[in-house]
């Protein structure tokens, strides 16, 4: 069957926009039309592919079923043609370019070094990582803004569609700053969690899912001082100056425990770990450059989780 040829790229984008936005108002903001512009064009897409592509209601702009699985190849396409056409510009077509995003889970020990060895292995080669809750960045992936999301990212719902490649699995911990008045505490002190502020991953994340079930385990209340975030680096510097408890993955307070710059309660208690991978929107074929971070991602995930990774 062939391609409708009354289908433009004014169509797509405006459709992504709308999806990206879920507003037709901030939708024409960003293509610097009107609203009624946005609105016509989207019809016009509707007609053509006789299909509803989104609800309109309260809360904005929603996709219909027809419409997710419309954005699952219209998102790659555009991107495609954007990469192809900036190919072709400025002599960009001899680095390459992957967009990863990535996770707090494996923001502060993984990629780093995964870049690092991709730099050493290629001259030219620009790596862009977006970070954010998996929500935010399995939408990007869906919508082909990125090539792929590395991190913990399972339970998330936006991942049905997606393809997920397992690579290892990681544990969350309590760490402290040292001197910390838990440090000499034994297990039958766990009620005392309690009674200081806790640093936790943004409610409804799925590594949030993971820190949570560390209280559970122990019947232990969340103390009301909380504080909520993604950044590994707001985190670690909240511990340093206070005597809250960070509930935080592995990856990303190793070095930080190895140098002894932070402390790991022994409360014998541990959350049991989560699925760290990559995930990838598969109606997209996988560029060269996309493929060279997933080989060396795959290598230092190996090392990572066989221990010999420092």
């Amino acid at each position: 069957m062939n391609i409708d040829t009354r289908i433009k790229f004014r169509h797509l984008v405006c459709f992504l926009e709308i999806a990206r936005q879920r507003s037709f108002a901030k939708a024409a903001d960003a293509l610097a039309v009107s609203q009624p512009a946005i609105s016509k064009t989207l019809k016009e897409l509707e007609e053509i592919l006789a299909a509803v592509l989104f609800e309109r209601g309260k809360g904005g702009a929603s996709l219909t079923p027809a419409g997710i699985a419309f954005m699952r190849y219209a998102g790659p396409c555009v991107q495609a043609l954007r990469d192809g056409v900036a190919s072709l510009r400025g002599g960009e077509h001899e680095a390459g370019q992957v967009k990863v995003g990535v996770l707090s889970t494996v923001e502060s020990l993984l990629v780093p070094e995964v870049v690092c060895r991709l730099h050493q292995r290629h001259n030219a080669l620009v790596v862009s990582i977006a970070t954010g809750p998996s929500a935010y960045l399995l939408a990007q992936l869906r919508v082909g803004e990125l090539d792929l999301v590395v991190g913990r990212m399972t339970d998330s719902p936006e991942i049905q569609g997606l393809t997920f490649e397992h690579l290892y699995s990681e544990s969350m911990t309590l760490v402290v700053r040292p001197g910390h008045p838990l440090l000499s505490s034994t297990k039958a002190d766990l009620s005392r969690l309690g009674d200081y502020p806790l640093v936790l991953p943004l409610a409804g994340t799925t590594i949030r899912k993971y820190a949570d079930s560390l209280f559970v385990q122990c019947g232990i209340v969340q103390p009301q001082q909380r504080l909520e975030t993604l950044s590994p680096a707001l985190s670690r510097r909240y511990v340093l100056s206070s005597d809250a408890i960070w509930v935080a993955p592995q990856d990303a307070i190793r070095l930080d425990v190895r140098r002894a710059e932070l402390a790991e309660l022994t409360l014998g208690i541990q959350e049991p770990g989560g699925s760290v991978g990559i995930c990838r929107n598969t109606a997209v074929p996988q560029s060269v450059s996309a493929q060279a971070f997933c080989e060396v991602l795959r290598e230092v995930a190996s090392e990572y989780r066989d221990g010999h990774f420092s």
